[in-house]
């Protein structure tokens, strides 16, 4: 990747993981169900197509081993929540420092475009399980 030349390997890996670092942050439970795991996976294809022209390269970079690098990490991540969330923000801030070598603009673009992953992952979850919860419309409980 063009943008990530001044970076060793190791760091560009370590960037890749970035979008499965926020799905598993994202995640609700002690592991990742299936259904936040495919929604994770179809929201970072998605993002693919559809992110800031900025992040082209690494969205397309990073959606080609998303799977592959979610379940890597959930190999290797401790398995309770509250232990996962600690190592993942451990693993984020180390991103940063990465991060700083790319500039402000793409840094700050970056921390955008994960934000707003993550939380569409987050919204596409509780209606994964609003939808299975409330298969119907029910006034004033799935509105």
């Amino acid at each position: 990747m063009k943008v990530f030349r001044n970076l060793t390997e190791q760091q560009k890996h370590a960037l890749l993981k970035f979008p499965a670092y926020i799905s598993l942050l994202a995640s609700t439970g002690d592991k990742m169900d299936e259904a936040e795991r495919m929604v994770a996976i179809k929201l970072a294809h998605t993002k693919a197509f559809s992110c800031q022209p900025l992040l082209a390269e690494f969205c397309r970079e990073s959606e080609i081993v998303f799977a592959d690098n979610l379940t890597q990490l959930e190999a290797v991540l401790p398995k309770n929540k509250n232990e996962r969330d600690v190592a993942i923000r451990i693993e984020l801030l180390k991103l940063e420092m990465i991060l700083l070598k790319l500039g402000k603009e793409y840094g700050s673009i970056m921390h955008q475009s994960m934000k707003t992953f993550k939380e569409h992952v987050l919204k596409a979850h509780h209606s994964v399980i609003e939808d299975f919860l409330f298969p119907i419309s029910i006034p004033g409980l799935s509105d």
